[in-house]
């Protein structure tokens, strides 16, 4: 579970000037329909930080949400504060809180599980049946996220940070724990090989803690060519595949390595004709080719050792797209593992027998659990390398554009969809910090 709300340090309580205050939010009422609307807070509960929000950063989801009111085949049914990624200070602290101090500067975890089903006293707290989660129209009333002044969060949930970790690289601790509980599930072996479909935020951070883990060569692949440098410029990973652009697009009825939507692609419609298994075959061609090509192009570099040429020990599929799982499968050798980290289509049609027949293990993963800790460790030792000198990459860098204040949130949603600004910069990893 996470670290308990207690401590040595005896809190400092203030009093509320009064029983609720005004607060402005970011609030969606539909697609692209986003407004600045006041609300009002109460003083912190029992057990609550009030925590004012200096920066969140926009994930793949919120964008989902903000174009289409919904994600994957979750729709919001009510107006919707997005925002999950965050960091912010402590500005009062509620009854029977220890351990915290006004001005403390904290990372929100920002799933709460119930803490009493199986499932949490195991630990896996993140597969909680009611778990509420912010930013998400999972639950009912929905959790709202973060894009506000100020939130009250239940202090086990909030992790202090020390002043050598920015707002901006805390807030993205939770992309991180995502990267983090799917190395963990893969359990990679020192010199294990590894494959990251996809360079989003998530697909850097897999493919740094992957190398953080000891995997000695990780191959990082997406169709956009600026991400793929910016991967290897920076050390997120040891090689780098851009998809050719003939096979990221299809006639068939969802787009190859679509990266305008990647992760939050829904099904096609219908049902299974001769013409579509012909487009269907059509796909597995086209991912035995890439399977290839990536493969192909980690050995290029890198002395073929007994089996190597035949697949990578593990692959990160952080995509979300049914093509992607298809790659994955393929480029993933005999007794190896498919960790499957994207959301996106939730109905796939897979060729089980490439992974029944040559034992590939596919893990599937959730969100996080017990990772906060690990990451804050792991930021703050970013500048010592490990035993095999690897040393994490500074994730403040991933912060390709900042907006200012709760105002400029729809021009922050509208630039995060993209994969260049009106520049030609690369777009990769959009915040908004507090005024």
């Amino acid at each position: 579970m996470a670290p308990s709300a207690t401590g040595d340090s005896a809190p400092m309580h203030i009093p509320a000037m009064s029983k609720a205050s005004t607060i402005n939010a970011s609030v969606l009422h539909g697609p692209r329909d986003l407004r600045l609307e006041q609300r009002h807070i109460q003083e912190p509960g029992i057990g609550e930080l009030q925590v004012a929000i200096k920066t969140t950063g926009i994930c793949g989801s919120d964008v989902s949400y903000y174009k289409k009111f919904a994600n994957g085949d979750l729709c919001a049914c009510q107006p919707l504060s997005l925002g999950h990624e965050s960091s912010g200070t402590v500005v009062a602290i509620g009854p029977h809180v220890t351990g915290f101090n006004v001005g403390d500067r904290v990372a929100l975890e920002v799933g709460i599980p119930c803490g009493q089903c199986g499932i949490c006293r195991q630990g896996r707290y993140n597969l909680c049946k009611k778990m509420r989660f912010r930013s998400s129209a999972k639950s009912f009333p929905h959790f709202q996220g973060t894009l506000q002044d100020r939130i009250n969060h239940p202090a086990t949930w909030c992790h202090k940070l020390p002043e050598n970790i920015s707002f901006d690289a805390a807030a993205l601790l939770e992309p991180l724990s995502v990267a983090l509980h799917a190395v963990n599930r893969a359990t990679p072996t020192p010199g294990s090989s590894a494959l990251v479909l996809g360079a989003g935020a998530v697909g850097l951070l897999t493919a740094a803690m992957a190398r953080q883990s000891g995997c000695s060569t990780v191959t990082i692949a997406d169709v956009d060519q600026g991400r793929v440098n910016f991967a290897i410029a920076k050390g997120f990973a040891t090689h780098g595949y851009v998809v050719p652009k003939q096979l990221h697009t299809s006639s068939s009825c969802s787009s190859l390595y679509n990266s305008s939507n990647s992760g939050t692609s829904t099904p096609c419609e219908g049902v299974m004709t001769p013409a579509s298994t012909i487009s269907f075959q059509s796909s597995l061609d086209t991912a035995k080719t890439l399977a290839a090509e990536m493969l192909a192009e980690a050995n290029d570099s890198s002395p073929l050792i007994d089996d190597e040429g035949d697949g990578v020990d593990i692959t990160f599929e952080c995509t979300g797209k049914e093509v992607c799982m298809h790659t994955a499968l393929y480029a993933t050798k005999a007794g190896g593992k498919v960790i499957m980290v994207g959301m996106g289509t939730p109905i796939q049609t897979l060729p089980m027998s490439v992974a029944h027949l040559r034992e590939i293990d596919i893990l599937g993963i959730f969100r996080y659990a017990n990772t906060y800790a690990t990451g804050i460790k792991l930021l703050c030792a970013r500048n010592r390398p490990t035993r095999g000198g690897y040393a994490l990459p500074n994730l403040d860098e991933m912060v390709t554009h900042r907006f200012k204040g709760l105002d400029n949130a729809k021009g922050a949603f509208e630039l995060a969809s993209r994969t260049v600004d009106d520049d030609g910069n690369l777009v990769l990893k959009v915040v908004i910090e507090a005024e």
